[in-house]
Formats: structure tokens, C-alpha cells, sequence
């Protein structure tokens, strides 16, 4: 899945200069230092404290602490709802962040439910921000479908969203992911590892920090499908490297290592 990062009150595509090495530390993958950077920034500059303890959720997320993760957006949303208002880009990125936090929390019914609501709400949204925000909420709905074993809904959902979608971006690569993923869940495991491969072919023409937040995801793709098709050696070997560089990413509590041991699991079992 793909969480946003938390922008400026007047320009959702700059952040605010307190807020700029912030989400640098986010982009380079350093949550740690994120987190702490962010706390700091909203005990010094109170009027951007609600965005800034919005990246600090991202990124203690981001470390595999998600239940945390969901308390902080918790806290936040309605201090959003009242700093920018229902409908800003801000507060839905916000809505967007918490609600796949709810999915990888096992609450998918919740993510479907409140990612519908934030696509619907995001064609009022003016400028660039809309279509990325829109594909966001669509990957947040198609993942949580998958999760509920709703595979054929999630592929309809997955085509139309990347119909949509026309840029190359990391927006693409998550919502070709999730239809590789409804893919696999329906046994189509040769059209899963055909999306899965463009997936990995328009990953590796995305810049490292557009990249960053999707590791692991295009090998655990793969690994399924290949599973699926009774390659289990090629399928271990792109599962074992997808949770070795999950674990150095995100930590061993992040949904996504925890995906890719389980994987692993069912490989050894078969």
C-alpha cells in the first residue's frame, strides 16, 4: 500500500519549511530520525503541530508500530477537521493514512468502508492532488478487499483505478500490485506474475525514494505467483528477499516483513 505524506496548509504539494526535513528524512527511509524530527517540530512550532505529528504516525508506522500509528491519527482527525477543514487535501490524506492503518490492523471492513468515502470526497479536490489522492484511496480499498477475500470486486476495482491512473508513477505501481495480489487470491497465478513483472518493470524506472515505501512489495508479488505455479524455489528465493529487505527497511513489526514470513512459511510447507 501507498500512505501519503502530510503537506502545507495552502499548497498540498510543498511542504511548509518546518516541515521540509521532515519529510526528506521520510523520503530517505530514515523513520527514526523522521519521528523524532517531527515531534520536535510540533513542540516548537505549535501552528504546525497537527501535520507534523501526522508524519510522525507515518513514520512510526513506517517502523512497524501501527496500533500507535492509528492512535496518534486518531487524535488528529478531528484537530485536522478543524485546522483545514472536512474536505482539505490535508485532512484526507490523513483519513486516507488512517484507514490502511486500520486494514494492516486486521479492521479491513473499516478501510474498505472509510477509502470509498475519501474517493468520493477527493473528486471536489482541485489540482494535481486529486488524482493521486483518488489512486491512494482506490489502493486502500483494493487492498483491504483482497484482505476480506474478495478478489474478483478488488480486480474490477484494480482495472478501472488504473485505467484512471494514466501516470507512471508510484501510484500506478501500488495499484498494479494490488491487481496482481486479486490475481493470486483467484488462482490466475500466470496473469498474476504477467501484472506482477510490470510492476516490477515500472519499479525500477521509479526514482529510490518513490521506490522506498514499496519494498518488498513487487518480490512478495511475484513470490505468489510463482508459488501458484509450482516454481517453489524461484518463489523462496523472492520471498526470502523480500523479508530481508522488509526487516532493514521497516523492522521486524512491519505488516509487510510480517506478510513476508508467512509467505515463506507456506513455501517451507509445501
Amino acid at each position: 500500500m501507498r500512505l501519503f505524506r502530510a503537506r502545507s496548509r495552502d499548497d498540498a504539494s510543498t511542504p511548509r519549511p518546518t516541515l521540509a526535513p521532515v519529510v526528506a528524512l521520510v523520503q530517505a527511509g530514515r523513520y527514526a530520525e523522521a519521528e523524532a524530527a517531527a515531534r520536535a517540530v510540533a513542540a516548537d512550532h505549535p501552528e504546525d503541530a497537527p501535520p507534523a505529528l501526522s508524519l510522525a504516525a507515518l513514520a512510526a508506522g513506517a517502523q512497524g508500530r501501527h496500533a500507535e500509528a492509528l492512535a496518534e491519527y486518531d487524535t488528529l482527525l478531528p484537530l485536522f477537521g478543524r485546522q483545514f477543514g472536512a474536505e482539505h487535501p490535508q485532512t484526507l490524506m490523513l483519513r486516507c493514512n488512517r484507514a490502511q492503518t486500520l486494514t494492516v490492523l486486521g479492521r479491513h471492513a473499516e478501510c474498505e468502508t472509510e477509502c470509498a468515502a475519501v474517493a468520493r470526497a477527493a473528486v471536489r479536490v482541485r489540482g494535481p492532488e486529486r488524482q493521486r489522492m483518488t489512486a491512494a484511496a482506490r489502493n486502500g480499498q483494493i487492498y483491504a478487499l483482497n484482505a476480506q477475500g474478495r478478489h474478483s470486486e478488488a480486480e474490477r476495482l484494480a482495472r478501472e483505478a488504473l485505467a484512471a491512473h494514466r501516470t507512471a508513477d508510484r501510484f500506478a505501481l501500488t495499484l498494479r500490485l494490488g491487481l496482481a495480489r486479486s490475481l493470486n487470491g483467484q488462482g490466475r497465478h500466470e496473469e498474476a506474475f504477467t501484472e506482477a513483472r510490470r510492476a516490477d518493470e515500472l519499479n525500477r524506472r521509479l526514482p529510490a525514494q518513490a521506490r522506498r515505501t514499496e519494498t518488498g512489495a513487487v518480490e512478495l508479488a511475484l513470490a505468489g505467483a510463482l508459488l501458484g505455479l509450482g516454481r517453489a524455489a524461484e518463489a523462496r528465493s523472492r520471498a526470502a528477499a523480500a523479508h530481508d529487505a522488509c526487516v532493514a527497511t521497516f523492522g521486524p513489526g512491519h505488516y509487510r516483513t510480517a506478510e513476508a514470513r508467512e509467505l515463506l512459511d507456506r513455501v517451507d510447507g509445501t
